[in-house]
């Protein structure tokens, strides 16, 4: 997209929105490049939070117009204060609301009116609160904001940071620098964004923009997101995420950041319990919130870190470091027992040390000389006490090195002045400046930076300088994976056809508000989906039971059949190996008793007399409906133990055949399927096509079907077949079932 330089004051020169840019981004520009700040609920009473915002918006000298708003004051913090919008020397531009939560929605409607283009309330007392008033209130606020059209963040937070505008609208009076920098921080908590500037800072990292965005009643997260992914001023983009309201949305947003190159670092908050509660399939048990927003985000290219410690070197290892063309590694340290941890450290993570070059071995053999051991990860120190030198040479060599991607140095900032060791970090942050590959620094203990260490910090700005050996080895996994996705992820749209999409609609709609479909229909919609379903036909009497199994051939097996059981084997509902009449009767009766004894007289529709499948592996090919993310796919080991091997992989839908490849190759049983310790390769592409299947009909049905369970998906060597299945419809009477699901 094309820069254009902005004509707001402040602002010359900098970037601003093509015009062909989003209305989104266009209004969000506004709000954080605005002409003038006007404070509406201006007050000097100390201590109070407009008070406090404008002494930060004096102290950093913002250029634009300010203006304290109060009808009973003639002037306020030593300058004039104004009754109104109409009685302003100029037209409010931004505005911020600091006026009772009853007043708020008065302020917005009049802010527009008099040519307003964005504001921020940072009043709270809405959405927030329970009692009725603040609902209604919440409401009105929200048809406010969407009627204006103003860019609004809030209500119930502490502010922006624009550091290219000297904009500071936050009541947070710890800053100690306001300097544009590579990382925008975007959230919903304002003390917990607040934090995480405030300890970027601390380590030298510069943050241009930061943004609370408290109960969304206007922008939300996603919105900020896609700013961040069009500035070119922005690198990294920080986001603490309480939920994701708009899928679509925030897809949209992370899809931006991926293809302009920047990494979403994520803090999310845990799983949707509600969500969980209501789901009645082993899948909807597996496919937590956090790991649905795994699977569909980190596609995107969304990094979650699991804490705030982690994010924060995570930040720092994308703002210094490019990520590498492969996941060679290379280290050198002055301690044969930190070699020792990186290892450990590093091959806990799933990656290790390349062998080095025939060419830097040498080099380094000549150096260390006669007797020395050349490993990488390298231990330098007795050489490097017998000769200094040998330290920087050994440390210039694996950075020239071709074999390898990534150089780690074992070692941490000074805290006071340290001729040599600075000498020394100055000397590498020009070979990385010259190098086409990271260089990165890992203390393996955290150490508190003084004022030293910070100035020391940011006059190196090519190398990243991590703290704590597994947090740095977490950060260094994500740039090596994030390296590897594709920059355009392409939009995948459901491939299923017209007669499949047909029966789905006739099959929800003669559902008639059932919990879920039976073992028949569930199996029907599956087969026209194109996932291969077992021969079966449902018997009402024990001799039509054993015409069915002569019919298909022996050995069948005897499955009851009602929307009411959802877990048949639970209840002893599956017979298997039956191999002749006589058993056929029995297994017939049999299920019909336990039935009969059940609490709550579930429905029974039938016997299913089915084809016993021959396997060579139990697969579960799943999916389910997730509270925050959508639909998501999962595939893994099946079988009546899934629960406790959990080895599954989740992925949104709908997918191609190409991510269901990948979606199997995550698992273990995708080990098996290719002939694991000299056993046949499996038949694989029927997996695929059910995949593929289940992700068209989940997309298909919109939000219509909670989940689908194919435990077991049978199979050989020449054929891959759904044995069972289940499907959980998304209605009052399946959340109503949710509870009594387990007494079944």
């Amino acid at each position: 997209m094309e820069a254009h330089a902005s004509n707001a004051p402040g602002s010359a020169g900098k970037w601003s929105p093509a015009p062909d840019a989003s209305a989104i981004v266009k209004s969000i520009h506004a709000m954080l490049h605005p002409r003038n700040i006007v404070l509406v609920g201006a007050t000097d009473k100390p201590g109070n939070y407009a008070e406090r915002i404008w002494n930060n918006l004096i102290k950093y000298k913002f250029a634009g117009g300010l203006y304290p708003v109060n009808s009973k004051r003639e002037t306020i913090w030593g300058v004039p204060c104004y009754k109104d919008f109409a009685s302003l020397p100029d037209k409010p531009d931004h505005v911020l609301v600091l006026v009772p939560a009853r007043f708020a929605v008065q302020v917005i409607r009049d802010a527009a009116a008099a040519g307003a283009r964005s504001a921020t309330i940072v009043t709270s007392g809405f959405s927030e609160l329970q009692d009725d008033e603040s609902q209604r209130l919440a409401v009105e606020l929200k048809q406010a904001v969407k009627e204006t059209g103003l860019a609004v963040t809030g209500p119930n937070c502490l502010g922006n940071l624009s550091a290219g505008e000297n904009l500071f609208t936050n009541i947070d009076d710890r800053i100690v620098t306001m300097e544009a920098g590579p990382v925008a921080i975007v959230g919903q908590s304002g003390a917990i964004v607040m934090a995480i500037r405030q300890t970027l800072e601390d380590r030298g990292v510069g943050v241009g923009y930061m943004v609370t965005t408290g109960n969304e009643t206007g922008l939300e997260t996603p919105d900020l997101m896609s700013y961040f992914a069009a500035d070119p001023s922005i690198r990294v983009i920080v986001v603490y995420l309480e939920g994701v309201r708009n899928t679509k949305v925030f897809r949209e947003a992370c899809k931006a950041a991926r293809a302009a190159g920047k990494p979403v670092i994520a803090l999310k908050l845990g799983a949707s319990e509600g969500g969980r509660a209501a789901a009645m399939a082993h899948t909807g048990a597996l496919a937590g919130s956090i790991e649905t927003f795994d699977a569909i985000s980190t596609r995107e290219g969304v990094i979650r870190v699991r804490g705030l410690d982690e994010l924060i070197e995570t930040t720092e290892c994308f703002v210094h470091a490019e990520p590498p063309k492969s996941n060679r590694l290379a280290a050198v340290s002055l301690s044969g027992g930190k070699r020792g941890l990186l290892i450990d450290a590093f091959f806990s993570a799933g990656l290790n040390f390349a062998p080095l070059s025939p060419g830097a071995t040498a080099k380094l053999a000549r150096m260390l000389g006669p007797g020395s051991i050349v490993g990488n990860p390298l231990d330098a120190g007795f050489a490097a006490v017998v000769d200094p030198s040998v330290y920087m040479a050994s440390i210039q060599v694996m950075i020239d090195d071709p074999d390898t991607d990534i150089v780690i140095i074992d070692a941490e900032l000074p805290k006071a002045p340290h001729e040599l060791r600075e000498r020394n970090l100055r000397i590498v942050n020009e070979m990385a400046g010259a190098a086409s590959k990271p260089v990165v620094y890992i203390s393996a203990m955290s150490i508190g930076f003084t004022e030293f260490t910070k100035e020391l910090r940011k006059s190196l700005p090519n190398i990243a300088v991590m703290q704590g050996l597994d947090r740095a080895v977490g950060a260094i996994k994500s740039l090596i994976d994030y390296a590897g996705l594709r920059k355009v992820v392409p939009d995948i749209v459901s491939s299923s056809s017209a007669s499949a999409r047909a029966t789905l609609e006739k099959t929800l709609k003669g559902a008639n508000g059932a919990a879920a479909l039976d073992e028949v229909a569930s199996k029907r919609l599956l087969k026209a989906y194109g996932i291969p379903v077992s021969k079966e036909e449902i018997a009402q009497t024990a001799a039509d039971a054993v015409r069915i199994a002569k019919k298909i051939g022996f050995p069948v097996v005897a499955k009851v059949v009602s929307a009411d059981i959802l877990h048949k084997s639970d209840m002893g509902g599956v017979v298997l190996n039956i191999n002749n009449a006589a058993e056929v009767k029995k297994a017939f009766n049999d299920i019909t008793n336990r039935v009969r004894k059940l609490k709550g007289k579930p429905k029974l529709e039938g016997i299913l007399i089915a084809q016993q499948v021959k396997a060579d592996l139990e697969l579960v090919v799943g999916a389910a409906l997730d509270a925050e993310m959508g639909p998501v796919v999962l595939f893994g080991t099946g079988g009546v133990d899934i629960e406790l091997m959990k080895d599954v992989a989740l992925a949104g839908a709908p997918l191609d055949a190409a991510e269901a490849r990948d979606l199997i190759n995550r698992t273990k049983a995708g080990v098996k399927l290719k002939g694991y310790r000299g056993k046949p390769a499996l038949h694989e592409a029927s997996v695929v096509k059910a995949i593929v299947g289940l992700s068209n009909l989940m997309a298909d049905a919109g939000n219509r079907i909670a989940s689908i369970d194919v435990n077991p998906f049978l199979i050989n060597t020449r054929v891959g077949v759904a044995v069972d299945g289940l499907i959980v419809l998304n209605n009052a009477a399946a959340k109503n079932a949710a509870a009594d699901a387990g007494k079944h």
